[in-house]
């Protein structure tokens, strides 16, 4: 009668899935990164960024899973249940949370483009660190990824990176 009962298309109410950028830079294939576990994918597929700018923020609307000891990793699980890993940098680990200030917790809820953590990023260039970040698909709950973004100009919480289906 009113149109209350009446299906819609799923192409009307289906808007792209996705994570956006974690921080401005410059997206690249995760085979670019100089470390095995990321090139290789042990760890997930994903991508990386070549940062511009000091601030991570978050790629999804989810929950923060994991705040690493050393600041350089953070866990996250988005709304459909699907769980990424920001790792920033190479060899951070090393730096004991040196060069890193947490901004959120385990158990946050979280917003895209929130901030997670900012990162000194003269002090990695200084300890002749390399500050790629890279975000990693750890488990995809039945989900396809689908399209990767790669070498292309990123914008923090708003360009688009990992399409899933």
């Amino acid at each position: 009668m009113f149109g209350l009962f009446s299906k819609k298309k799923k192409s009307d109410t289906q808007a792209v899935k996705g994570f956006y950028g974690v921080v401005d830079g410059t997206s690249i294939d995760l085979s670019q990164v100089e470390d095995e576990m990321f090139s290789n994918r042990m760890l997930g597929d994903g991508i990386a960024i070549k940062p511009s700018s000091n601030i991570v923020v978050s790629p999804c609307n989810g929950e923060v899973t994991l705040v690493s000891d050393t600041k350089h990793a953070i866990g996250l699980k988005n709304e459909d249940g699907i769980e990424v890993l920001i790792h920033i940098g190479l060899d951070t680990v090393k730096l004991n949370g040196e060069g890193f200030e947490t901004l959120c917790k385990i158990g946050d809820k979280i917003k895209v483009g929130q901030p997670l953590v900012n990162v000194n990023r003269q002090f990695l260039k200084d300890k002749n660190i390399e500050d790629v970040i890279m975000m990693v698909v750890v488990e995809q709950n039945g989900y396809e990824l689908s399209n990767y973004h790669t070498n292309q100009s990123v914008e923090a919480g708003k360009s688009i990176l990992i399409e899933y289906k």
